[in-house]
C-alpha cells in the first residue's frame, strides 16, 4: 500500500511537471486561441492588483463586517477542511489539486472537479468574472499569488469568509449566520458552522432553505472532512450530526 502512495504521488509529480513543461514549450498552440490570445492585457492586470488595496478597504468597512477574532475556530477549520485542506501550506494554488481535478476531468472528459484554493477563489471574488477562460485562469492565479505575497493567511480567510456566497441571498459570515440560525456569528456551535461551511459549494443547492435533506448530507461531509483533518475526534463529529439546528426561519 505504501509502495502503491508513493508511485502515484510520483505520478502526480511527473504529470504536473509535463503539463508545465508542455505549456512552456508552447504546446498550448493545439488550442484556440492561442495562450498568446489569451493571455491577461497586463496594463490590465496591474490596473487589478492596485485595484486589490481599494477593494479590500472598502470589505473592511462593510458594517457587518466581522474580524477573523470574531470568527468562531470550527468555522475556519471546517471552510478549510472541506474548501482547500493545504490551506496553510501552498503559496496561492495547489499544484497537487490541479493534477487530481486534471487526471479526473480527464476521465470523465467534463468538469468534474475543480482545484480553486480558497485564495484563488478570493481573487475572483473581488475582482473577476465567472468566465471560464485560460485568461481569466491565468489572471485567478497570478492574483492569487499577489494575495498570498501581501495578506497572511488569517487575513486572507477573514476576507475569504466576508465576501463568499451562502446561498438565500446571504453574502458573508455575518448575513449568514444571522440570516439562518439569528445569531452573532461568535455564537455559532459546531453544529451550525459545519452546515454554514457546507453551502459555498453549491450555494443554490445546499442552502438548508432550499432543500434540507441535501443540506444536512453536506454538513456531513464537512464533519468527516474536518476529522480527517485532525480539528475535531470521532466522537464529536458524531455528536455534531444528530444534534438538532433551529433556523431563523
Amino acid at each position: 500500500m505504501k509502495k502503491l502512495k508513493r508511485f502515484l504521488r510520483f505520478s502526480l509529480f511527473l504529470l504536473t511537471v509535463f503539463f508545465l513543461a508542455f505549456f512552456i514549450a508552447g504546446g498550448t498552440a493545439i488550442f484556440r486561441p492561442s495562450l498568446f490570445d489569451a493571455m491577461p492585457n497586463m496594463q490590465e492586470m496591474r490596473r487589478l492588483v492596485f485595484l486589490r488595496d481599494a477593494v479590500n478597504e472598502r470589505v473592511r468597512q462593510r458594517e457587518r463586517y466581522v474580524t477573523i477574532d470574531a470568527i468562531p475556530q470550527s468555522l475556519q477549520e471546517a471552510v478549510v477542511a472541506v474548501e482547500d485542506s493545504r490551506f496553510y501550506s501552498h503559496c496561492g494554488f495547489d499544484p497537487g489539486a490541479i493534477a487530481r481535478a486534471t487526471l479526473v476531468n480527464l476521465q470523465y472528459g467534463r468538469i468534474e472537479e475543480g482545484a480553486s484554493t480558497i485564495t484563488q477563489q478570493l481573487a475572483k471574488n473581488l475582482f473577476l468574472s465567472d468566465e471560464q477562460s485560460l485568461g481569466r485562469k491565468f489572471e485567478e492565479a497570478l492574483l492569487a499569488l499577489d494575495l498570498e505575497a501581501h495578506y497572511s493567511k488569517d487575513e486572507i480567510l477573514e476576507l475569504y469568509l466576508n465576501t463568499i456566497y451562502f446561498g438565500s441571498g446571504f453574502y458573508g459570515v455575518h448575513e449568514a449566520s444571522i440570516g439562518y440560525f439569528g445569531k452573532e456569528p461568535e455564537e455559532l456551535e459546531l453544529p451550525e458552522t459545519s452546515m454554514l461551511a457546507g453551502i459555498p459549494n453549491a450555494p443554490s443547492v445546499y442552502s438548508p432553505y432550499v432543500d434540507f435533506i441535501l443540506a444536512k448530507k453536506r454538513q456531513i461531509v464537512v464533519l468527516d472532512a474536518m476529522k480527517r483533518n485532525g480539528c475535531i475526534t470521532e466522537t464529536i463529529a458524531e455528536s455534531a450530526k444528530i444534534k438538532p439546528l433551529y433556523f431563523a426561519r
